[in-house]
């Protein structure tokens, strides 16, 4: 029975280790302090995708998505970039490395810029949704040409 009391022992080992905290690490932003994991639930809801959706672009099932928004399981390298290309962001931007902004024209930002930021910030199907409103009102008035949503 030495063997019995010993796999006890170490099973209770186990479990004592596996409960331990683990400590997670984000990156400061403009956004504030940002694990991987907030940043991809952040971006994912961003784009208007589901858990659910998500998985089904990455071939795995809803609970491994879950799993790595929560920081249960880690994002790997080529895994990394195919989330950046699903979510239509750069692999530096889902790592929250920060790069150097575009150089900003001079001058105060007009309200359509404005409108246009804020319309970017959208999920994917509202802004299909606005560019669809814009198009009919556009073709409505005789200007432009139309353009493809995607």
């Amino acid at each position: 029975m030495p063997g019995i009391m010993q796999t006890r022992l170490f099973s209770q080992e186990v479990k004592l280790v596996a409960k331990r905290p683990i400590k997670k690490r984000g990156v400061a932003t403009a956004e504030g302090l940002e694990t991987i994991a907030q940043r991809l639930v952040r971006l994912r809801k961003k784009r208007g995708l589901t858990q659910a959706q998500m998985a089904t672009r990455l071939g795995v099932s809803q609970p491994v998505v879950s799993d790595y928004e929560r920081g249960g399981l880690r994002l790997h390298g080529e895994l990394i970039l195919k989330v950046a290309e699903i979510l239509d962001v750069t692999a530096d931007e889902l790592l929250g490395i920060e790069t150097k902004a575009a150089p900003r024209k001079r001058g105060p930002q007009s309200q359509l810029e404005k409108q246009l930021a804020a319309i970017a910030s959208l999920p994917r199907k509202e802004q299909q949704q606005l560019l669809a409103v814009v198009e009919a009102f556009i073709t409505q008035h005789g200007g432009g040409e139309r353009t493809e949503a995607r």
